[in-house]
């Protein structure tokens, strides 16, 4: 009852954060909000610890938020573990196995057991896989999800009609679980702060400060100096304890510590796509076992479109990963591998693409430092600074009691009791239950999709965002205004995310909702309305509004791989027949009314008004903003109108597949169909006179 009470509670603001921070002394320090950090405050102040966290950016904004979306004890790691006798990584699955059930205990609302399809081509493979992920189901015990199976070719291609059906002799079928990862390290931190952390966002160390223990007469930690990147100012944290739980940029707090510290951490990037629903079932996932590199690939349903990753290539460490167009296409070539040759897998169907930067990591540790550890490590500095890395999503709960053990170790800490947070739910999960979705629908009036992405992702506090919508004045829905008509976002959730200590338009976009994930374009378009309520709730002056626009339009561009089209149509040739370009070259001119040579705002507004007006109904008419976003489209050189060679480029893409669909070609088609189906036929008008 007592934790339920605090679940109900209104969450702290970030002002409120940011003064307990600057003005109380902690027992521990930690740096980071992705999945680790966020779990080893949840655990110290669930154990009665006075807990601080400190995030450089958003929570989830690094590798947390770019994962493959799995909760997973490694299909794979279990198959070495088997093949080269190896104890440690049987112990390392089996623990991913138990967490794997705790995490779908705590937050039901946004996990849940996915089933995951092994295509069978060649006979020798089905004892083979069969034995594995029997195995798989056999190490899982008690905490199974359910039964692997498997299926005849004929029932495999029920399930997943996509598949490549030539040479299949069937499947075999095996769970594993799914979440939504940004969100759920988000409500980790949540809970932590409901249950009394100061945690705050946009806060960077930039000094580990440090005093001389009176009692040992050694230098030890003493807390750090930090920078609020939203004003500008600068204040220090008291702690007596530090944990590093940074991920990739473990080395950069280790050395911030100590500068002679060797380094630790080899970044990897590992890319995933987004392709449209249609490329998968609904709740059927792919697994490519042996792709041509020797690297596995999933096909996973999520968030109403479909994802395909990973890779694995070696990258140096940044604030902005990004995807690049060799790993896309390696992507795209493996998964056509298991694809029917009745759908055509054409680069223009990539939403988005992302990259997240995997902390693979020595243990310094062990004598052999240049063996990359399989599992987490913990490593304490002399100062008493605690470093937590490596490891996987799955396994945060376990990697954050190791830390907060060793910490209370090193520290002295006086702690109320051991770990508690096996079994410990979630902010959203207290009141949540699967036909909460339809208590929105009833009562509220919510549209069926919308009321399960809101109760599928907040849990129980869907009922209080959905009562920061207004009326729709329409019959129905009655409630519920979308930021994109083609996704369930609502503009309340931007409202309700401010005061989950959203900062930046990009914090919306790209992790309170997952729009920049799921389609790139559909993010561009939502964005200026997402910053309008943005500025209503938080102030915003028209400069401040600006910023955020371009900001999160470089974001968008330069990590979600919106940029990436463009580069592939720059390297695209033109192949177009003769008679083809003449017909474009004729369509250029109608919209060229004064022959400039390039197309601008003004000459669409008038083709337009004068052929798309007529076709589409006086309803329809095009508003210039909607005419800007389709010159974007076209606009490789990025001055604001289209010329001949972007025009003739363009079209050539849309033609091969490099582009997908496109508003701009299909306004311009409907347009030349309209013109040809006004002309007035000889025989109708009586052959003339």
């Amino acid at each position: 009852p007592h934790l339920i009470e605090l679940m109900d509670a209104k969450l702290p603001t970030r002002q409120e954060q940011l003064d307990s921070l600057s003005t109380e002394e902690f027992d521990v320090l930690i740096i980071g909000g992705g999945a680790t950090g966020c779990g080893c405050a949840l655990d110290a102040v669930s154990r009665g610890l006075r807990t601080a966290l400190v995030e450089k950016f958003d929570f989830a904004s690094g590798t947390s938020s770019r994962s493959t979306k799995l909760i997973h004890g490694g299909v794979r790691y279990l198959q070495k573990a088997v093949f080269n006798l190896d104890i440690e990584q049987y112990r390392m699955v089996k623990e991913a196995l138990s967490e794997r059930a705790n995490l779908l205990q705590i937050a039901p609302h946004l996990s849940y057991p996915l089933p995951i399809m092994l295509p069978i081509y060649h006979l020798w493979q089905l004892p083979y896989f069969w034995a594995g992920i029997k195995m798989y189901d056999l190490v899982s015990g008690t905490q199974i999800l359910k039964p692997s199976f498997y299926l005849s070719k004929s029932r495999a291609l029920e399930y997943f009609p996509m598949l490549q059906k030539d040479a299949l002799k069937g499947a075999l079928v095996y769970y594993d679980g799914q979440h939504e990862d940004a969100r759920m390290c988000l409500s980790i931190g949540l809970t932590a702060a409901k249950l009394g952390a100061s945690i705050a966002n946009y806060c960077e160390v930039v000094e580990i400060l440090k005093s001389t223990d009176p009692t040992t007469n050694k230098e030890v930690v003493s807390g750090a100096r930090v920078l609020d990147r939203t004003t500008g100012k600068e204040f220090a944290i008291k702690a007596k304890c530090i944990v590093n739980a940074t991920g990739p940029y473990s080395d950069t707090i280790r050395q911030k510590e100590n500068p002679q510290k060797a380094k630790i951490v080899a970044p990897s990037a590992g890319i995933h796509i987004t392709l449209p629903d249609y490329y998968s079932p609904e709740r059927m996932g792919l697994l490519d076992p042996a792709t041509a590199d020797g690297r596995v690939i999933f096909f996973l349903p999520w968030q109403n479109c479909t994802i395909a990753g990973t890779t694995d290539t070696p990258c140096e460490l940044t604030d902005n990963p990004h995807p690049t167009e060799d790993d896309v296409k390696f992507i795209l070539k493996e998964i056509k591998h298991y694809l029917s040759p009745d759908i055509d897998i054409r680069r223009g169907d990539v939403l988005s693409a992302w990259a997240g930067i995997r902390p693979l990591v020595t243990d310094p540790n062990k004598s052999d430092t240049q063996s990359i550890a399989r599992n987490h490590i913990i490593e304490v500095s002399d100062s008493r600074m605690v470093t937590i890395a490596g490891g996987k999503w799955t396994t945060y709960r376990q990697m954050s009691e190791e830390t907060i053990d060793k910490v209370i170790e090193v520290a002295n800490l006086q702690a109320k009791g051991p770990c508690k947070t096996k079994g410990l739910l979630l902010d959203g999960a207290y009141h949540w239950g699967p036909n909460l979705f339809i208590r929105l629908v009833q009562e509220y009036g919510v549209e069926p999709s919308v009321a399960q992405h809101l109760a599928n992702v907040y849990g129980d506090k869907s009922l209080e965002i959905i009562k920061l919508e207004s009326l729709s004045g329409q019959r129905w829905p009655v409630v519920g205004k979308r930021l994109h008509p083609n996704y369930p976002y609502l503009e309340s959730e931007v409202r309700w995310a401010t005061r989950e200590y959203a900062c930046r338009a990009v914090d919306i976009l790209a992790r309170r909702t997952r729009l920049a994930f799921a389609n790139v374009h559909a993010a561009v378009e939502a964005l200026p309305r997402v910053v309008q309520i943005m500025g209503e709730e938080l102030g915003w002056s028209e400069t401040k509004r600006q910023e955020e626009l371009a900001h999160c339009k470089g974001f968008l561009r330069f990590e979600m791989g919106y940029n990436l089209k463009l580069q592939e149509r720059l390297q695209h040739p033109i192949n177009l027949s003769s008679e083809e370009i003449a017909d474009l070259m004729s369509k250029f001119r109608k919209m060229d009314a004064d022959n400039k040579g390039f197309i601008t705002l003004n000459d669409l507004e008038r083709y337009f008004k004068n052929h798309a007006a007529p076709m589409l109904g006086t309803n329809h008419s095009m508003e210039a903003a909607q005419i800007m976003d389709m010159i974007d489209e076209v606009d490789l050189n990025r001055n604001g109108r289209i010329e001949m060679s972007e025009f003739l480029q363009f079209m050539s893409a849309a033609k091969s597949g490099t582009v997908g669909s496109s508003r701009f070609k299909h306004v311009l088609d409907r347009t030349s169909h309209s013109d040809k189906d006004h002309v007035i036929s000889v025989d109708r008008s009586g052959g003339g006179v």
